[in-house]
């Protein structure tokens, strides 16, 4: 696959982003808890993922996602977090990826449902292993309700998979309208 510099160049910049948002929501204590799971949080280090896709495509869009697990293992030296983050994004775009392929007519529409499906079946099924191979450590007030937890889980993902999308979307559609060069002939 031969990647153009506009190519290359827009997806070193999305994926800085993705850092500047990462450090910047992590150190202004800007991320807002998930109420009924605290340790989890919202952010927006999704979004320049999603335009990633959007404007370049999938295998820019994994290299941003995977740019964001090493900023967030880089930061934290948390293993699976930054892995289930880079995991959530991935799986996300990746079914993005799909809508936008299977589906000419209705590509937006598509593209955000079988993302968001995507990244809820993904994280669930990955935090079910987790909880059950003992990784994930849980606090105490959930340990003995699992499946509840992971349809909590699957609560957040919808949400913050949503908000991933739908900004990234934002941002593409008004890309479209004012730059429209920067965007790939297969993408409209």
């Amino acid at each position: 696959m031969k990647i153009d510099t506009t190519t290359l160049t827009g997806t070193a910049v999305l994926a800085a982003l993705v850092v500047v948002f990462d450090y910047t929501m992590k150190y202004s204590n800007l991320k807002i808890l998930f109420p009924w799971l605290p340790f989890l949080k919202f952010d927006f280090t999704g979004i320049p993922i999603v335009l990633s896709l959007l404007l370049f495509g999938l295998v820019p869009g994994a290299f941003t996602s995977a740019i964001a697990f090493i900023a967030i293992l880089a930061r934290s030296t948390d293993v699976v977090g930054s892995s289930m983050k880079g995991l959530a994004e991935f799986s996300t775009i990746l079914g993005m990826a799909i809508g936008l392929t299977l589906f000419k007519r209705f590509k937006v529409i598509s593209s955000f449902t079988l993302g968001v499906i995507s990244r809820v079946l993904v994280m669930m099924a990955a935090n079910l292993v987790l909880i059950y191979v003992g990784i994930m450590s849980l606090p105490s007030s959930y340990a003995d309700i699992p499946l509840f937890v992971v349809l909590l889980l699957g609560l957040f993902n919808v949400i913050q998979g949503a908000l991933s999308i739908i900004g990234g979307q934002l941002v593409f559609e008004a890309i479209r309208k004012r730059a429209p060069l920067l965007i790939k002939k297969t993408n409209e």
